[in-house]
């Protein structure tokens, strides 16, 4: 039986009433009559074990898998036929149907997500950034950028998609790191200045990209327990923080300015990425984040290969080895979860993680 504090969560989280409300309305109810499923101490005492505070609310069962693919193929086909601004329309009358009227996560998700495609292109289309925009910021790259935060600001407005707020909130920050390339090129009077200065571009990167991870803590921090939709921006605000601040410290360790070399690590750099990804990982267990760890592995499995890569193994061996390694990181990390947690927030102080995602949700929770 499906509890009233479930369906009252739903509720909130689907926007239908404010989280306040939900609060008020649960004693209302059980006042004039209307019961809550006790559920056994057993089973109480399971879901207490297995309770997990980060659960993306973007696929709810296979009908919105479903109604996502049929997205998918029908907006495929007509980018093919049709042009650009014949997409927009068709992205605007699905979103009605599928995300203001019937609420359905995946979708919502997926055109986000075609929006975006969308943006880029019709950005491409009227303003040219040029391949090389970290040696000379001009002002195409400032109006290629100023327009995502418009159109993913105005399809959040109507829509309400947590994706769109975050890739709103992302785009924003871009606009803000293209302003500030900008300004410092202009006051060093050289069009060319980054290109000689790679170490300015990367503080001015990392700061950037600790803003945004500021701004996902933001939003998590005020939904501790993971209730409102403030808990699904912050999901995919972590998702892009992580790979900005691993991307932001490889800028700092290459002297170089060679900051496409991921996988062309000299002694000094490797070691430093897979330190950056531990330290990364350890913000994601004490902010109860498996986005945030996920979005490094990538990057750590480029260490480790660099790693291999410097001694005398074969090329098959260290690639081998590498997918060992971040495998087995992985399922340490994924199936220990729960108790690493517990581990870090006790050696935290109290005032600290009483604000952080509690380890384990009690079953009322």
């Amino acid at each position: 039986m499906t509890e009233l504090r479930s369906i009252l969560d739903e509720a909130v989280r689907q926007e239908l009433i404010s989280p306040e409300a939900g609060g008020r309305l649960l004693p209302f109810l059980m006042e004039r009559g209307v019961g809550v499923a006790q559920a056994q101490p057993a089973m109480a005492a399971e879901g207490q074990a297995w309770s997990d505070t980060e659960t993306p609310r973007f696929v709810r069962g296979f009908h919105d898998v479903l109604i996502t693919i049929g997205v998918a193929v029908a907006l495929g086909g007509l980018w093919g036929l049709a042009a650009l601004y014949a997409v927009l329309p068709a992205i605007i009358v699905l979103s009605e149907i599928l995300v203001r009227r019937q609420r359905l996560a995946l979708p919502a998700v997926s055109l986000t997500i075609v929006l975006f495609c969308w943006t880029v292109l019709l950005m491409s289309f009227f303003f040219k950034p040029g391949t090389a925009f970290f040696n000379d910021i001009g002002a195409d790259m400032t109006q290629f950028v100023a327009g995502f935060p418009i159109i993913l600001g105005l399809y959040y407005a109507r829509y309400r998609v947590p994706l769109a707020l975050a890739l709103c909130i992302m785009s924003a920050l871009a606009l803000v790191l293209t302003l500030l390339l900008r300004l410092v090129q202009w006051a060093s009077g050289d069009p060319a200045f980054f290109g000689n200065h790679p170490m300015v571009l990367a503080v001015v990167f990392l700061a950037c990209a600790l803003g945004l991870f500021a701004t996902a803590l933001y939003f998590d921090l005020g939904d501790r327990l993971r209730r409102t939709t403030r808990s699904d921006i912050a999901f995919w605000l972590h998702l892009g923080a992580a790979p900005a601040l691993l991307f932001s410290v490889r800028l700092l360790i290459s002297f170089d300015g060679s900051w496409l070399d991921v996988a062309q690590s000299v002694s000094i750099k490797t070691p430093v990425i897979v330190i950056s990804v531990a330290v990364l990982m350890l913000i994601g267990l004490v902010i109860d984040r498996r986005a945030f760890v996920t979005s490094g592995l990538l990057s750590l499995g480029f260490a480790i290969y660099g790693i291999f890569r410097q001694g005398s193994a074969t090329v098959d061996t260290y690639i081998y080895t590498t997918l060992i390694v971040v495998g087995a990181i992985v399922l340490i990390i994924g199936t220990g979860w729960m108790p690493l947690r517990r581990i870090v927030l006790r050696a935290l102080p109290a005032a600290i993680s009483q604000k952080l995602p509690p380890a384990v949700l009690a079953a009322t929770s």
